[in-house]
């Protein structure tokens, strides 16, 4: 895989699939491995990946087999309101609700956070620059005053923002993101807030994405947010999400120039004025 020019982290990933079946079967035996799939309990989806995988070992294997077929379950992207992410954030340390933070207000994938570097931030701009994965294109990203504080707050002992310059970006990210699943499940438990273990950080993702596209309908807007380069991507996005489900609106008065320039940074979209009043809403 490595001489065919897969990504490091794909073939992590494909390893430790193999790997976890090996450890519940003979993975050189197809017909236990398919028996096995059979009774496994993991998702369609998965049994999906896992199938394309063992179609990848086999080949180079030279071994013949009848792949089973899986096919994954289209679901509507779980999507919380602002209050539950709000809420999620403010439950942790400064570096992982910044981090959090990021995620929210850019829509990035969790590995292109973790990748940033500190020549990335622009402070005066208040925009990141995004190295993309998966084949996605660079964008430049803009953030609030509210994460552009945080993320100066930051101590900077390293070139990467969020990990040290000799740890592994991939290994400490799965180690962040084992962190990130323990905290989700202590804070759903202490609040009585179950939903927020429906939270993943990909999910901040979906959320960045299915608010953006609703607020602009524009969806080549929305690809290039996302850094998709094909637009078959994104529409998932638009047909996937019952918007019907979050339409629903905290509203705010401002009637002199600073409170307003506030809203905004804080995510508050202008409505209307009303004599000497604007009203700005955000949805919750």
């Amino acid at each position: 895989m490595r001489k065919d020019g897969y990504k490091r982290i794909t073939i992590i990933g494909v390893v430790s699939s193999l790997r976890s079946i090996a450890r519940k079967t003979n993975l050189l035996d197809p017909e236990r491995v398919k028996r096995y799939l059979s009774t496994a309990q993991v998702t369609e989806a998965r049994k999906e990946t896992l199938v394309e995988r063992l179609c990848g070992f086999y080949k180079y294997q030279h071994i013949t087999w009848v792949p089973p077929r899986y096919k994954r379950v289209r679901k509507l992207p779980f999507i919380p309101t602002e209050q539950e992410l709000s809420t999620l954030i403010s439950g942790y340390r400064r570096k992982s609700s910044t981090f959090l933070q990021l995620l929210k207000e850019t829509g990035m994938r969790p590995g292109e956070a973790w990748a940033l570097q500190w020549k990335d931030l622009d402070t005066e701009r208040k925009h990141v620059s995004v190295t993309p994965e998966k084949n996605s294109n660079g964008r430049v990203l803009d953030i609030s005053e509210r994460c552009l504080a945080m993320l100066i707050a930051l101590p900077k002992f390293s070139t990467y923002i969020f990990h040290c310059d000799d740890a592994d970006p991939i290994t400490s990210l799965t180690y962040f993101r084992r962190g990130f699943e323990r905290t989700r499940k202590e804070l759903a438990l202490r609040l009585q807030q179950p939903r927020l273990n429906n939270i993943s950080l990909k999910t901040f993702r979906h959320y960045k994405a299915t608010m953006y596209y609703h607020q602009t309908k524009d969806i080549l807007a929305t690809m290039q947010l996302l850094g998709h380069r094909s637009i078959q991507n994104t529409l998932v996005y638009t047909h996937l999400v019952n918007f019907d489900e979050i339409d629903s609106y905290s509203c705010k008065v401002a009637k002199k120039v600073k409170e307003a320039r506030e809203l905004v940074e804080s995510g508050f979209e202008y409505v209307t004025r009303i004599d000497r009043a604007r009203l700005f809403r955000k949805r919750k």
